[in-house]
């Protein structure tokens, strides 16, 4: 009997420990959710941007340029090199918020590892290191290129859905500039943030055709031009703006699909780009599993070593044409 009840009260205890787990693992869920989860971090990017655009946008576009006292002396300096205008709106573009000197540096200390990891610990000669160098310090601005490249596609992919947005709110009554703020309230980032400027840049007393125009440099995709371009014709020669921006979203969305089709088409070029650039790493591994003193030729002979230089460039050059093949401009 005892032991009958030690066993009941040791199960009892082991489902009250289950429970007590359970809920505390769910409580921690819950807090994270709250703080950490999808609708906490939205919340907090708009909450972000609401108090952080009014400054910025005063300071770039209304004074133009950054006051020279507000800015660290290797910064101005980097600001009057030849291409620094250019590097600064294309990291504006990629919305990561770098500063010119931070990709700078990045881009030099890269450069500096790459020299180091070719000469000092391949042992590799100095035209090696230099394009070990070139190649390493590229890295930080193609990584600016891709996330200013992956922006303006979710742009671009997100307008037609702005344009219906601004198309019902002028259909309720409201203002073009109301219809703008709607936009940038309710839609996700990032065509919300640029929406939001356009309408902050008025507020602020710049006109709706300097804005609009400020948009498209910011933005550079042709869908934003047509935009821009419809809503200033309408604004000079009159027109029913609901009407236009209807058949603007309209052929964006038709434009999409005519785009989405075409990669369809030239997927099988594509992919046999694909096969051809990864065949030759493919082979060579599978040789070298096979019979690896036969490959181990290609890196220990130094006649070996200067074949796989070449090949190197040759497939780098011939991965180039055939990117150039089967890329079609829209």
């Amino acid at each position: 009997m005892l032991q009958s009840l030690l066993v009941n009260d040791f199960l009892v205890v082991s489902m009250l420990v289950f429970v007590a787990v359970m809920l505390l693992l769910e409580s921690g869920y819950l807090a994270w959710r709250s703080s950490r989860g999808p609708a906490a971090r939205k919340l907090h990017h708009r909450l972000e941007a609401a108090s952080t655009r009014r400054a910025a946008m005063q300071q770039a576009h209304l004074l133009k340029q950054p006051l020279a006292g507000d800015m660290a002396p290797l910064e101005r300096r980097l600001q009057a090199l030849p291409r620094a205008h250019w590097l600064d709106r294309a990291m504006q573009q990629s919305g990561l918020g770098w500063s010119l000197t931070r990709l700078l540096v990045q881009s030099a200390a890269m450069a500096l590892a790459g020299w180091l990891a070719a000469t000092t610990a391949l042992h590799q000669p100095l035209l090696v290191g230099l394009g070990a160098a070139a190649a390493m310090g590229a890295l930080p601005l193609l990584y600016v290129n891709w996330r200013r490249d992956k922006r303006l596609k979710k742009i671009e992919a997100q307008l037609p859905e702005a344009l219906d947005l601004v198309t019902r709110a002028l259909r309720a009554g409201h203002a073009f500039g109301a219809g703008l703020k709607m936009a940038g309230d309710e839609l996700a980032e990032p065509v919300s943030g640029e929406l939001r400027a356009v309408h902050e840049e008025v507020n602020f007393g710049v006109s709706m055709e300097q804005a609009l125009t400020h948009l498209s440099e910011r933005v550079p995709l042709t869908d934003i031009r047509y935009f821009v371009v419809a809503v200033l014709i309408q604004r000079d020669s009159g027109g029913n703006l609901t009407e236009i921006l209807g058949n603007l979203s309209r052929l964006l969305r038709e434009r999409a699909k005519l785009i989405a089709k075409v990669r369809v088409l030239s997927s099988e070029g594509r992919l046999s780009a694909w096969v051809l650039a990864a065949m030759p790493f493919g082979l060579a591994a599978i040789l070298n599993l096979m019979n690896p003193e036969f490959m181990s030729l290609m890196w220990t002979d130094p006649l070996g070593i200067t074949m796989i230089k070449y090949l190197l460039a040759m497939m780098l050059l011939g991965g180039l044409v055939l990117r150039k093949i089967v890329r079609i401009r829209y």
